[in-house]
């Protein structure tokens, strides 16, 4: 004789996904980065938007590696007027970045916390 069992989930019970909006948005602009420092939480998105007249390069920390956070990575070059967002950042920790175009400039230089 064979028993099966059926397994019902109430609300809140099923695992939950990453989000795939953003919770940040940072402007790139002639003068540099606003703001250079945003927090988000485990398995959120943070959007670049190029409002500058030229092309920035958006490349995780450290410089010529771009190791340290992947998903930032994933915005990569924005022409002028273009925004792009992260990969999900699924790991508690601060993720630095540059601009690869500028990588030396601190004026180019942020941290994503995620908590």
């Amino acid at each position: 004789m064979m028993v099966c069992g059926l397994v019902l989930y109430g609300c809140g019970d099923t695992p939950s996904s990453p989000s795939s909006s953003s919770a940040a948005t940072i402007t790139v602009s002639a003068t540099g980065l606003s703001p250079r420092e945003v927090t988000i939480r485990v398995g959120e998105r943070v959007t670049f938007q190029n409002t500058d007249t030229r092309q920035h390069a958006v490349s995780s920390d450290p410089v010529q590696t771009h190791t340290d956070c992947p998903a930032v990575n994933e915005v990569g070059t924005l022409a002028a007027g273009q925004s792009r967002t992260t990969g999900v950042l699924t790991t508690a920790r601060t993720c630095g970045f540059h601009d690869h175009n500028n990588e030396n400039d601190p004026t180019w230089k942020g941290r994503i916390v995620v908590q």
